[in-house]
């Protein structure tokens, strides 16, 4: 296989979730290493790291760090820098959603969620590419995002707003970055199992066919598939593609009802 990210380094917040974790697989296959971020016990990243180093023979480091702390962040990827280097892919996936609606969500849970969602992205893609920009470095960033920023979830409003503002997160980096040929998407992924989808999905496997049956494409994607998209947009071949949105959703924003 050919190493398309020899030398580089991916650092990637929330990388112990599902789909965390099928991006790493991606990224170092190619060659890269793989530095997570995650709000779970370093005891529970142990196995991770060593399945990574032994498959592709990578180097794989793993911090705690709570995303919506910008100090935390920075000693967070100074830590990257001192172990394995100047990350130059740099993938926003952490994120948390709260199941209430507009009149039942909390302060506390709108706070929270837009800033492990929206802050948190912008704490650490604001200091990665300060780290690549001194170093006159080109990259690639990449928010996941959601088909959620431009269609309305019900019970859903923090999660939405916060990927909204993700959204327009992503096209201001791009156009200020782009002098320095930091390259700056979003991977919307829709219906994906992974998560606390399918933590419901497996508890009612009723569900996941309703689901399925709302996607033009008639299925549900999986990590791995949101993986190899985020792989193509950090691609050595784009070299043009910035400020743009994937929407990866089988069709379901096309419907209208």
């Amino acid at each position: 296989m050919e190493k398309l990210f020899q030398d580089r380094v991916m650092v990637i917040s929330g990388g112990l979730g599902d789909i965390g974790r099928a991006i790493c697989h991606q990224f170092a296959a190619h060659g890269a290493a793989i530095a997570i971020g995650d709000l779970r016990a370093e005891a529970e990243s142990l196995d991770f790291l060593t399945e990574l180093k032994k498959q592709y023979e990578v180097p794989a480091h793993y911090t705690q760090v709570d995303v919506s702390d910008p100090v935390a962040v920075d000693s967070w990827l100074q830590e990257v820098v001192q172990q394995l280097g100047i990350p130059s892919l740099v993938i926003s996936n952490a994120a948390t959603v709260t199941q209430a609606g507009v009149l039942q969500v909390s302060p506390a849970e709108w706070s929270r969620e837009l800033r492990i969602n929206l802050d948190g992205a912008f704490y650490l893609c604001q200091k990665a590419t300060k780290l690549m920009t001194v170093q006159q470095m080109p990259g690639n960033v990449v928010f996941i995002g959601s088909w959620a920023a431009e269609a309305v979830h019900p019970g859903l409003p923090a999660y939405c707003v916060s990927k909204a503002g993700l959204r327009m997160l992503c096209k201001c980096m791009a156009l200020e970055l782009a002098p320095y040929q930091i390259l700056v998407n979003e991977l919307a992924p829709g219906y994906v199992n992974a998560g606390l989808s399918a933590e419901i999905w497996a508890q009612n496997p009723g569900l996941i066919q309703e689901a399925a049956g709302k996607v033009p494409l008639g299925k549900i994607m999986a990590a791995e598939d949101v993986a190899r998209q985020v792989l193509y947009l950090c691609h050595p071949a784009n070299t043009h593609l910035t400020g743009s949105t994937l929407l990866m959703d089988g069709g379901l924003s096309l419907r209208s009802v």
